[in-house]
């Protein structure tokens, strides 16, 4: 099983309301839609004007985009702190950039959830974010192909994983840090991909 750590692809680049109903109105204008009918016989006779209002089964979901939340780049970036004040500079310069890199990337990445599928978008103008430089594709997958998703940990969200069958049919691994709100992520994707084993975050 072929497994892409998605948060290298777009976030390395250079965050329901259901209608139903059948309503139908008549009315009846005598004055302004009044039609003669004249029948077969001589007879005439008026017809109102029937106007039918169908209102179909509304699936249409609004678009959700969480917000960015910096918990996860600032903790990083403590970590390194932690390593730099004990002289460890091998272990502070790698955490330290990983800290910035997210640091940046969660002011410029998006997870756009649509009413059918989950987009990785950039710039505060939701952009493409282009081609997963690991798969190919768009960094776009229908909530249909998911076969199961998780967000590590509730208390404080750091990975979400899913796996999907859009990419390929034996099925694709994506791991994403959560640079987002990790209670509108965990909501949003119970509502479109259905549950998951994890609890919601605290």
């Amino acid at each position: 099983m072929a497994t892409t750590l998605s948060l290298s692809s777009p976030l390395f680049l250079g965050a329901p309301a259901r209608g139903k109903g059948y309503t139908s109105r008549v009315r009846c204008r005598e004055q302004q839609r009044r039609t003669t009918i004249v029948s077969m016989v001589g007879q005439q006779t008026s017809q109102c004007s029937l106007h039918f209002s169908l209102g179909r089964k509304s699936t249409a979901r609004a678009t959700v985009v969480p917000d960015p939340d910096y918990r996860l780049p600032i903790a990083i970036l403590g970590i390194a702190s932690a390593f730099a004040y004990a002289d460890n500079l091998l272990a502070a310069a790698p955490v330290g950039l990983l800290g910035l890199l997210l640091l940046f990337q969660t002011t410029r990445v998006r997870f756009v959830f649509d009413n059918e599928a989950l987009e990785v978008k950039v710039g505060e103008q939701l952009q493409e974010s282009g081609e997963n430089v690991f798969v190919g594709g768009k960094n776009r997958w229908k909530y249909s192909t998911f076969v199961n998703w998780e967000l590590w940990w509730p208390q404080f969200p750091v990975l979400v994983y899913f796996k999907e069958t859009q990419t390929k049919p034996e099925g694709q691994i994506h791991f994403f840090p959560v640079i987002f709100d990790g209670r509108q992520l965990y909501d949003v994707m119970v509502e479109r991909a259905g549950p998951s084993k994890t609890s919601g975050p605290k």
